[in-house]
């Protein structure tokens, strides 16, 4: 059976990439995306090539980064214009193939078996979609060409920016069987620490494992990890459909400085309830329950979740909902490193409670329409030009 054609395109340093679209006599500068410093979310969120080689790093402080590069410039996060330059990379990558799998904002997955005969080999390809992106676009892209969708992964992150990597079934062991093993797809750090007592330290070396030990060490997870290494990748390109409905929406966030107190918490999770509820309506779905998610300043992770009768895509309503269980379970005897909210229980229709004695459901009504007003509009002029006057 022959090979399949799979590539995986990955828009370089993407957030700082488009905000220099925006502010062309930056880019010779070291440019840092950061969160809103007012709303102590001061981290690094993206940074271009030269901020990165004076070792700034995503998710640090600003005032570390600064530090390192004092003449960095900071920007604000234009995510309308992410979410714009996104859609048109995956218009281009459609040109070439309609199947096309999102990986994140930037990052896709195409299978262009099909077009080789229109349109040349992989390596043809992702360079015909590379300098589409790179005049079209205003930014650069890396691209990896292989034969399964792990490969084209770790290809696009071999060299960047600006570049293509084709790792073929003939090359593979000699070009990435001496990396690191934390470099194979799914391997996080508490992985790779696993794999370290087997003597696991670069991807070639976990094909010598047994199965018997690697599913001892990290169950099916583990024979997965030694099937990738070995090439033996087989999942398939998968399209999605504005048909596809989540089981579940969430957002959450690491901050620069600990969270220490409720308000903190509250505004966090305002701005997490718009985000997850404008969701829950595009795919006119409703939350039935609400998880949150923390991490304490000592690293220890807790999680709690309520179920209600009743429905919503509220923000606010969801946002309440979310406070009130925090408030239930923690009362902060230790600062917080992380908050996390998420929609869970979601339903195709709207479950409304009951009317109290004191018509309490009646001004939740209120709310939700003015909600429904917010996220039109939202949906018309932008999502950064309407935002809350308060904190309610």
């Amino acid at each position: 059976m022959k090979d399949r054609v799979i590539l995986h395109c990955d828009l370089n340093n993407f957030f700082a990439s488009v905000s220099l679209v925006f502010n062309p006599t930056l880019k010779d500068m070291p440019v840092a995306v950061c969160g809103d410093k007012e709303n102590r979310h001061g981290i690094i969120l993206a940074k271009n090539e030269i901020a990165k080689k004076f070792g700034v790093k995503t998710a640090e402080p600003i005032f570390e980064a600064k530090r390192k590069c004092p003449d960095l410039v900071t920007l604000p996060a234009i995510y309308d214009r992410y979410e714009e330059y996104s859609k048109k990379a995956q218009e281009i990558y459609r040109r070439y193939t309609d199947m096309v799998e999102p990986f994140g904002i930037d990052e896709c997955w195409l299978d262009v078996t099909g077009s080789v005969v229109l349109f040349g080999s992989g390596e043809e390809i992702a360079f015909k979609i590379k300098e589409d992106i790179k005049k079209e676009l205003g930014i650069t892209a890396s691209v990896g060409v292989s034969f399964n969708k792990v490969f084209a992964k770790l290809g696009s992150d071999m060299k960047k920016p600006d570049a293509i990597t084709v790792i073929s079934r003939e090359n593979f062991k000699q070009k990435i069987w001496d990396l690191p093993i934390s470099d194979l797809l799914f391997v996080g750090n508490k992985t790779k620490e696993k794999l370290k007592s087997l003597g696991v330290r670069t991807i070639g070396e976990i094909t010598f494992c047994s199965d018997d030990s690697l599913k001892k060490l990290l169950g099916k997870n583990g024979l997965e990890l030694k099937a990738f290494a070995l090439g033996e990748d087989r999942s398939p390109v998968v399209t999605p459909s504005f048909e596809d409905k989540p089981k579940s929406v969430g957002k959450s966030v690491t901050r620069g400085t600990d969270f220490t107190n409720e308000k903190q918490v509250w505004q966090e999770f305002l701005s997490f309830g718009e985000t997850i509820c404008a969701t829950l309506r595009e795919k006119e779905l409703y939350a039935s329950g609400v998880q949150v998610h923390i991490r304490t300043a000592s690293l220890k992770v807790q999680e709690f979740s309520k179920s209600f009768s009743e429905t919503t895509n509220c923000s606010l309503t969801f946002a309440k909902w979310g406070f009130e269980l925090f408030k239930e379970n923690y009362s902060f005897n230790e600062p917080l490193r992380s908050v996390g909210l998420r929609a869970i229980n979601l339903k195709n229709e709207h479950l409304g409670g009951q009317l109290d004695l004191f018509g309490e459901k009646k001004d939740d009504t209120k709310t939700e329409k003015a909600d429904k007003s917010l996220y039109d509009l939202r949906r018309k002029f932008g999502k950064e030009k309407l935002k809350r006057g308060r904190n309610i």
